[in-house]
């Protein structure tokens, strides 16, 4: 395994993290738990190989996956940095403590690492910065009394709301999203880490979409077949501004890959990021074609969440990845993904949003398509 400074802290950390927002579950009762009896072992398996950061929170695998994490760790504390998350649910010092206190608790540990401000905005964080006991003065106490070792924040707002966040000097590392299909925040990686943040990127396999086969990524280096997932991961770790790939792993099969490609130096060279940069702005482009993703055609009469579907149909047709684009049609039909909408076959053809489109594109037509495509 590779390690890699993480940023001022002077901490070396491996190359690969292992989040636990996937572990193995089962139903007991309707009801889903853990599968400890899988979950456990490989996460001592994945400390065994030499991954030496976990990152888990409280809402994670029906809540239990601090839990479980806490029992992985039984034995291995010294050896592996661990990472969760605090979800602020409003101003109170005290309050942040109290879901502090909880899930050491829940970990059944007596510090947290890497403690985050779990997706933090910069409104809110300007806001904090005026109280007299807020979030900010609530971590800065328990630093102090060594519940956590170093205050990190992970990053879901607007790319342009990042530097400011940076610069307030508070956090030492951060957790954002970047992989193949997203790579919005890669200007913010390389800033955070020229001041001097430890830099992980979660969604390194596009929270499994880039798990699935595709052979146009399988095909974005000239005669070299790597499966889409390790090309994904290569990717990401080839980017010299993260410290870190974070992936969340749910068997063996994927640690044992996900560990030999964050095992090998030289992921990809300069002239390889840059035609690999190239062919994917090129298929954002085509996706465009199709849906900019602006928002204006909503709300849906029906309900259908008309850039979201669109945003499926495009990695069925820009970016090859079928099966996971049916596979996310159809579990959305069925209620259960979080992003809800109706299915395109819902639509009337009112043309309430075609009024609405700025590119004057023929969304009636194209949401007839994405349901003919997506569940054949």
């Amino acid at each position: 395994m590779i390690y890699k400074t993480f940023g001022k802290t002077g901490v070396k950390l491996s190359a690969l993290g292992f989040g636990a927002m996937r572990l193995p579950m089962k139903e007991i009762s309707g009801n889903k738990i853990i599968d400890d009896d899988l979950a456990i072992p490989l996460m001592r398996k994945a400390f065994d190989m030499g991954i030496n950061y976990i990152d888990t929170a409280p809402l994670y695998c029906e809540k239990l996956s601090e839990i479980s994490v806490g029992k992985a760790l039984k034995g291995y504390r010294d050896k592996v940095f661990l990472s969760t998350k605090n979800p602020i649910n409003d101003n109170d010092g005290d309050h942040w403590t109290e879901r502090l206190e909880n899930s050491l608790k829940n970990l059944d540990v007596d510090y947290i690492d890497f403690y985050h401000f779990w997706g933090i905005k910069l409104k809110d964080f300007k806001s904090w910065q005026n109280l007299k006991y807020g979030p900010l003065e609530a971590a800065r106490k328990a630093k102090n009394q060594g519940l956590i070792k170093h205050i990190s924040f992970s990053y879901h707002d607007a790319p342009e709301n990042f530097k400011p966040i940076v610069d307030s000097g508070f956090f030492e590392s951060v957790l954002a999203q970047y992989n193949l299909l997203d790579r919005s925040n890669e200007e913010n990686f390389a800033y955070a880490k020229s001041k001097g943040l430890g830099t992980v990127a979660m969604g390194p396999v596009g929270g499994g979409r880039l798990g699935a086969p595709s052979e146009k990524i399988q095909g974005l280096l000239k005669n070299k077949i790597i499966s889409t997932a390790e090309m994904a991961l290569r990717f990401v770790l080839a980017n010299e501004n993260i410290d870190m790939a974070l992936s969340g792993m749910s068997d063996l099969i994927m640690l044992n890959e996900n560990f030999d490609v964050a095992s090998r130096t030289g992921h990809l060279n300069e002239e390889e990021l840059r035609q690999v940069k190239a062919m994917m702005e090129e298929n954002k482009n085509l996706a465009k074609l199709y849906c900019t993703g602006c928002n204006y055609c909503k709300p849906c009469p029906q309900g259908i969440d008309i850039p979201y579907l669109f945003e499926i149909m495009n990695r069925y047709r820009v970016y090859d990845l079928k099966e996971h684009a049916k596979g996310a049609y159809n579990e959305m039909m069925k209620g259960l993904s979080w992003r809800k909408s109706a299915d395109a076959s819902k639509c009337t053809a009112c043309g309430a949003c075609e009024k609405k489109c700025p590119q004057n594109l023929p969304v009636i037509k194209q949401l007839k398509e994405t349901h003919t495509c997506l569940t054949v």
